[in-house]
């Protein structure tokens, strides 16, 4: 069935299913449809998330096996709810010796039933980068040996990796040479540091203990995906969410044929498979609506609704600051480039080797072109073109409607790094890349998509994980599938954007919180308003920075700033920040890696490290903050009730937006969570439940009563029409009205946006003339939104 609202646990052996059926009950008073679950299959010994799987044929043990999903399920059903799986089609686990598929490849190469099962290059040795220095070394040091266990020989580095040996080499495995035991094997083993360069297997982004699946493969689609087909004919899950389908081979044809398999599969009830897709949409690429799928799951809606909460007027004297402050680029582009061009050269060197040698392959199959390109100007071009590459990738001749649009922009892109005489080297590519041109036709599908497999993670890895940490006008605008180069979206664009949703996508997953988040919605919603009073907030950070210069001596002034926007972002009630300076720790330790400027993961300096450390502890809760603490207690008082505006407005319009709003866990109460493992902490259920039977605290009241009116009503929400109302006066750029119709019934909303400059110090509104016109007629805002920032009303049929 389709839902009317998801809830999405992240679950773990501390959280297992039993877990989520005790609350349930809790989530049907709240008005829940579905429950949205975390990858429930076999996942790495301890895995707190679930992603790195390594048995996709069987529920998790550690979160209570299949029996305990059957019983969540069930009890979900009771209560006319049911259940939604995330779902991890494009790679698996393979540290730690439990993968038994991969370590079937290991023990037995080629010949292997799963060698195909990987993305492995077999033209020589499956690289196996575990070791912390070169295999000579780590053999004279005596940290690999051999061992057995139930009577097979293993080799065992560092006491923890535990690989199989070959067949041949059981039974005098204890007599051989170790260098000549090692090299026998299908597989080498070799330091870390070579992974960038020399790993001949597809890993997902830059992890070396997840290995790309070929689920493109018919044999692999089939045994991975045999468990959710059964799960789904028995009625114990309604859909799937898919785990970033842009990493695979065919991302539309895998779509298409997941539907189709949903389809065929006959259920007593009747309803159609629920399917989103995890998909980062860039600022103005529009998703293809012939994939078979219900839509996203919701990071193009965060995005969107986010923008429209922070106010345009910042732009420009906020991009100020931060120039002045970090002595960094006010344009997002130039960081973004610096980025990708780091990671490439430095992370993905060896994808990029690959995908050279797949278009020269392809090259060698074009007799008239021999002579014309070299393989040196093919990697020039390729290089370019990821430099500059808007979208995480193409799709080829099946998405003609998205990708050549994508193609005219990248060729606008690359023309200025083009080297002279060159520029018909990129155009190839990019024919070659829609399908069309000359060539070996399983030569051109190799060669795409190689392409296509690292155009993605290059976006990802350099804009999510890599500029987003270093450059920071304002940190609610670094999110995943923000555009950071655009601090405010417009109400008009936000209703064109809403009405395309309602046409397009009307089941699209809207949310605005998940576990991949950098800031928890409620941070990014306090961190807005800083874009309506950037006076104020620059008049602040000039009074911390003085304050703070002995404390902050050696410190990366972007650094600082980062610093400082964090704090006043996540800063909790007091009687939370008992762990606040254990948690800002952990957060800039990941932010100075992440960034890869004064520390990264590979080589870590521990000593800047350190001082950040200090510093944010001195702030947070030592004598040498209390300056600064007094002023933070000031401003978070000043602008207390424009955060509070921003972050009901944006529960509300993720509650009345054309698709299906999901709440991540715990968020029906304050969200100050930092990126992971921070937004994944446990949850204190107990006080929800206890909150809700006492009429609930604002937000998590809010929602109920949205969720009460889509109970009553699910058609008007999902399928109902949207249409923008007019609003005019004083006001008219610091609101949002519109409609949602189905028949003769309909919801009217209107909400107030950017309200700090409209507020005094007691946090009321002056409205003045601004009025908002109603099918009835036109309605004074103040007297509409004179109890709150949301005003709704259902008038039904």
């Amino acid at each position: 069935m389709t839902p009317r609202a998801t809830y999405r646990f992240q679950f773990h052996m501390g959280f297992p299913f039993a877990e989520a059926e005790a609350l349930i009950p809790y989530l049907d008073r709240l008005g829940i449809s579905h429950v949205y679950a975390s990858p429930i299959t076999t996942a790495a010994a301890g895995s707190m998330h679930g992603y790195d799987v390594i048995d996709p044929t069987r529920i998790n043990p550690e979160l209570g096996g299949e029996a305990a999903f059957r019983s969540l399920s069930e009890a979900a059903r009771r209560h006319g709810m049911g259940v939604i799986i995330d779902i991890v089609p494009n790679h698996m686990g393979v540290a730690g010796g439990g993968n038994r598929w991969w370590n079937d490849v290991l023990a037995h190469g080629q010949a292997s039933r799963y060698a195909r099962f990987f993305d492995i290059d077999w033209s020589r040795k499956l690289v196996l980068p575990i070791l912390g220095e070169p295999l000579t070394k780590v053999i004279a040091d005596g940290q690999i040996t051999v061992e057995r266990r139930e009577g097979r020989a293993e080799i065992v580095a560092y006491g923890e990796h535990r690989l199989p040996l070959c067949d041949e080499d059981q039974d005098a495995a204890e007599t051989i040479a170790l260098p000549e035991l090692l090299d026998r094997q299908h597989y080498r083993l070799a330091s870390w540091r070579v992974s960038n360069d020399e790993l001949n297997w597809r890993r997902f982004f830059t992890i070396n203990d997840l290995a790309g699946l070929r689920v493109e493969d018919d044999a692999v689609f089939e045994e991975t995906h045999a468990l959710y087909f059964r799960l789904y004919e028995e009625g114990l899950i309604d859909g799937v969410r898919i785990d970033h389908v842009d990493g695979l081979t065919d991302p539309f044809g895998y779509c298409r044929r997941l539907r189709a398999r949903f389809d065929a599969i006959a259920r007593d009830d009747g309803n159609r498979a629920y399917i989103v897709v995890e998909k980062i949409l860039a600022a103005d690429e529009a998703m293809g609506s012939d994939w078979g799928v219900d839509g996203t799951s919701g990071y193009d809606f965060m995005e969107e609704v986010a923008a429209l909460l922070h106010a345009p007027e910042g732009t420009r004297p906020l991009g100020e600051l931060w120039a002045q402050l970090s002595g960094r680029s006010v344009e997002f582009a130039p960081e973004e480039l610096q980025a990708r061009q780091d990671l490439l050269s430095w992370q993905f060197a060896g994808q990029l080797d690959q995908c050279v040698a797949a278009f020269a392959k392809l090259l060698a199959s074009v007799p008239e072109l021999e002579g014309a390109i070299t393989t040196a100007m093919l990697r020039r071009a390729i290089e370019r073109l990821l430099w500059v590459f808007p979208v995480y990738r193409t799709y080829g001749p099946d998405a003609p409607e998205t990708d050549e649009p994508i193609r005219a922009e990248v060729r606008q892109r690359v023309a200025r790094f083009v080297p002279p005489g060159e520029a018909f080297v990129v155009d190839r590519i990019l024919d070659w890349l829609s399908g069309e041109g000359p060539g070996d036709e399983v030569l051109l599908s190799e060669a795409v998509r190689r392409f296509q497999q690292l155009s993605a993670p290059i976006a990802a890895k350099a804009v999510e994980d890599t500029a987003f940490y270093r450059h920071a006008i304002l940190l609610s605008r670094n999110d995943v599938g923000f555009d950071a180069g655009r601090l405010s979206l417009s109400v008009a664009a936000f209703h064109e954007r809403m009405a395309g949703r309602a046409e397009r996508f009307p089941h699209a997953m809207l949310t605005t919180a998940t576990h991949d988040h950098k800031r928890g919605e409620d941070v990014r919603a306090r961190l807005a308003v800083l874009s309506a009073i950037p006076d104020r907030w620059r008049e602040q950070v000039k009074q911390w920075e003085r304050q703070t210069m002995a404390l902050s001596e050696g410190l990366d002034p972007a650094d600082w700033y980062m610093l400082i926007q964090t704090l006043v972002g996540a800063w909790p009630e007091p009687d939370d920040m008992a762990d606040f300076a254990e948690r800002i720790a952990a957060w800039q330790e990941k932010s100075l890696r992440e960034a890869k400027l004064r520390s990264s993961w590979e080589a870590p300096d521990s000593d800047y490290e350190a001082r950040c450390n200090a510093l944010a502890k001195a702030l947070i809760e030592e004598d040498a903050g209390a300056e600064f603490r007094d002023g933070m207690t000031r401003l978070l008082a000043d602008i207390a009730p424009a955060a509070r505006a921003n972050s009901l407005v944006q529960v509300a319009l993720r509650y009345t937006m054309p698709g299906i709003p999901d709440c991540y866990q715990g968020t029906e109460f304050a969200d100050l969570s930092l990126v992971d493992p921070d937004n994944r902490r446990p949850v204190d259920y107990a006080a929800r439940e206890q909150a809700l039977e006492s009429g609930g605290v604002a937000k998590q009241a809010l929602i109920a009563d949205l969720l009460r009116l889509r109970r009553a009503d699910p058609d008007l929400f999902t399928t109902g029409s949207y249409h923008p109302l007019p609003i005019t006066g004083h006001g008219r750029d610091r609101a949002i009205a519109f409609e949602r119709r189905q028949g003769a019934t309909s919801l009217l909303c209107v909400s107030g946006l950017r309200l700090a400059a409209l507020m005094d110090a007691d946090g009321r509104i002056d409205w003045r003339d601004t009025e908002v016109a109603l099918p009835e007629g036109p309605k004074r805002l103040a007297e509409l939104l004179n109890d709150g920032p949301v005003w709704y009303q259902l008038r039904p049929a």
